[in-house]
């Protein structure tokens, strides 16, 4: 399945939306191969499955916002409902809502790009405490070259799609 969906592929469609790392629901069906309203209905028929801290519905504001980041209508295009955003507990529990061999291997690739961005923000929190040290020790400076490094040290899918 992983040749199918390359990781780098789910990773694009990781956003970080009040403070959370979650995915759309019309990025996860277009990964699952289903409709985006096939997704919601399966959603909808299991709501005590799906918790706030597992799901929630952006709000006009957020639409809005991640519309201007990426130029494009297609994250509200004809839907008639605002889209809903899954955390990693969320996206953990489609499987069990969707019932296919599909679901159960794309989730699992899902759940390695999680973990995966979760090493590499623990990797940078690493550096950027190093960085702390060493920028402690120099004078103002440098204190430009500082800054420029802590620019790069963001990872770019979140410096593009924080939402707040």
């Amino acid at each position: 399945m992983s040749d199918i969906i390359p990781m780098e592929r789910i990773e694009q469609h990781i956003l970080l939306i009040r403070g959370q790392k979650v995915m759309l629901d019309n990025d996860l069906a277009e990964l699952y191969g289903v409709a985006t309203k096939v997704l919601v209905q399966a959603i909808k028929r299991n709501l005590e499955r799906f918790p706030e801290d597992f799901m929630f519905q952006l709000n006009y504001q957020e639409v809005a916002i991640l519309r201007s980041q990426f130029v494009t209508s297609r994250l509200h295009g004809g839907r008639r409902y605002l889209p809903y955003a899954f955390t990693e507990q969320g996206v953990a529990m489609l499987s069990s809502v969707l019932n296919s061999k599909r679901a159960v291997h794309v989730n699992i690739e899902i759940m390695r790009a999680f973990v995966r961005l979760r090493e590499i923000l623990a990797t940078h929190k690493e550096l950027a405490h190093k960085l702390n040290e060493l920028e402690s020790k120099y004078d103002d400076q440098f204190k430009i070259v500082f800054e420029a490094i802590r620019r790069l040290m963001l990872p770019q899918q979140l410096r593009r799609r924080s939402v707040h």
